[in-house]
């Protein structure tokens, strides 16, 4: 596994240039979790060690950000079922693997790096509204808060898992 950070490997094939950061934040979000979490127990999935949010929810919340900060990005208001995920976010749902977690993160942010090759540079600065609310923003600051709060959750999962490991071999 090559473990060279992605902003060190050149530019992502066919992302506008002024995108790449989002595209390297994004795919460096994955490679740490699978690095991360390539022997992290199921069984340890729901634990909150200290009192932190576990390694589930980062996961679940991970992959449901991306996909709404990529609709609204795209001018779009989140769906009824888009809503319902966000609710559930942080529930335990029995019978999941780490594996299948991962798998659907690696997935949505496939899926929205599919879309951010498709802005246009030109069109990074169109005003976007999000949420009920309708609070302004733009396609830049989306994509680039879609990028740092991955980053962002990354990280504490990254701590989170390691406590929890932890807590195992005391």
């Amino acid at each position: 596994m090559d473990k060279t950070e992605y902003w060190l490997r050149g530019p992502v094939p066919e992302v506008p240039a002024l995108l790449q950061p989002v595209a390297h934040a994004l795919l460096q979000s994955v490679m740490e979790v699978r690095d991360a979490l390539k022997d992290f127990p199921t069984e340890r999935l729901w634990d909150q060690p200290a009192g932190l949010a576990s390694v589930a929810f980062h996961l679940q919340h991970l992959k449901g950000v991306t996909n709404r900060l990529l609709t609204y990005a795209r001018g779009e208001q989140l769906s009824p079922e888009q809503l319902d995920l966000l609710k559930m976010e942080g529930t335990k749902i029995n019978n999941l693997t780490v594996d299948a977690l991962i798998d659907a993160y690696e997935r949505e942010v496939d899926n929205a790096l599919g879309q951010v090759k498709t802005f246009n540079e030109a069109d990074l600065l169109s005003p976007r509204a999000v949420g009920r609310k309708m609070i302004p923003s733009n396609v830049l600051g989306l994509l680039f808060h879609a990028a740092e709060h991955a980053q962002r959750h990354t990280g504490q999962l990254l701590v989170t898992a390691k406590v929890a490991m932890h807590a195992i071999n005391v």
